[in-house]
């Protein structure tokens, strides 16, 4: 258990910070998912900015690590592209 009150705000502060990366996290596998799902180009077109965005934001924030952040943006940019219209 921590002694020094630095030690205990530094527990505070990664707790909250796990939570709110985690949640973060959570809305980005939630859209990778809803954009692999998807059947129609036209609508994967459309999705594929916004999740793009999403991706970059959280490498941005160290979310994610910026390599998993790029390797994601092209198998779903390669997904997108292999879908027919």
């Amino acid at each position: 258990m921590a002694n020094h009150q630095s030690a205990k705000k530094r527990i505070r502060q990664s707790e909250s910070r796990r939570i709110h990366n985690k949640y973060f996290a959570k809305t980005m596998r939630n859209a990778i998912r809803a954009l692999r799902n998807t059947s129609e180009k036209e609508a994967a077109s459309e999705m594929l900015p916004k999740v793009s965005g999403l991706i970059d934001k959280l490498a941005k924030k160290n979310i994610i690590h910026k390599n998993k952040a790029a390797n994601l943006k092209s198998s779903l940019t390669k997904h997108v592209n292999k879908l027919s219209s």
